[in-house]
């Protein structure tokens, strides 16, 4: 039955990209496939089995990696996400991708949002990929959970050796949704798919403006200070690498 499921999944994406495509080569319009992958030590992220060591020393796996993802820009024209304003990435799952459509032309940066505006924080029950159901949401005072990452480490003071870092905050001083800008020189042209491959590189997540060492900060589970010190690593996570493929 899951064999089924993953091969009608994969006819469904491909469909609708082949649909996509010919109505945007009457248009000029192209199709633009953002991917998102997860590396640790320079390796796809596995989940629970696998064992990471940061720069610091210190072991660890990975039980749970998930984030919101929005607001896309190539330059400065906003890419339509269609079916949702945002778009929850969750790492365990094969495939994380996202299909827009622009104007042909060339473009020199992808530009996103990590996080959920203020606006949509204080909307009240929501569906789609903001459904609280998703278990990113925390309460109607704190907010969304912008990114969680849960998993264990024999560094962890906390019980169970367990990592929490649920981070979110949208409130003045402590809002933590990041802007994320990648440069690369990105063709677009009317009838082609150009994918766009985006690595989120959990090395940086532990080292970048920030050092966040897990035997000081095994859980973060408020807006805040600590949270505000996590996310300005956020803006290092992300790489960026493409390639066309003519359909």
């Amino acid at each position: 039955m899951l064999k089924k499921t993953i091969v009608f999944t994969g006819i469904f994406w491909w469909l609708l990209m082949m649909a996509v495509i010919i109505v945007n080569a009457q248009t000029k319009l192209g199709t633009v496939v953002i991917h998102f992958s997860h590396t640790a030590n320079q390796q796809p992220l596995q989940f629970n089995d696998s064992v990471y060591a940061n720069d610091f020393g210190e072991r660890y796996t990975i039980s749970k990696l998930k984030y919101y993802v929005g607001a896309f820009k190539l330059d400065e024209k906003n890419l339509s996400l269609g079916f949702d304003k945002y778009v929850l990435v969750d790492a365990n799952q094969t495939e994380n991708k996202i299909i827009a459509q622009l104007p042909e032309g060339n473009y020199h940066s992808i530009q996103f949002k990590l996080g959920v505006d203020s606006t949509d924080n204080c909307s009240g029950a929501q569906t789609g990929a903001l459904d609280p159901l998703n278990s990113m949401f925390w309460t109607w005072n704190s907010g969304y959970i912008f990114l969680k990452l849960e998993g264990n480490s024999s560094a962890s003071t906390a019980p169970d050796g367990r990592i929490e870092h649920h981070i979110g905050g949208y409130k003045d001083s402590m809002n933590v949704a990041s802007t994320i800008r990648l440069a690369d020189n990105i063709a677009i042209e009317a009838g082609k798919a150009k994918d766009i491959y985006i690595s989120f590189n959990l090395d940086r997540y532990w080292n970048a403006a920030s050092k966040i060492k897990i035997k000081e900060t095994p859980v973060c589970m408020s807006p805040g200070f600590l949270a505000k010190t996590i996310a300005a690593n956020f803006n290092a996570i992300f790489s960026i690498g493409s390639k066309t493929i003519t359909y």
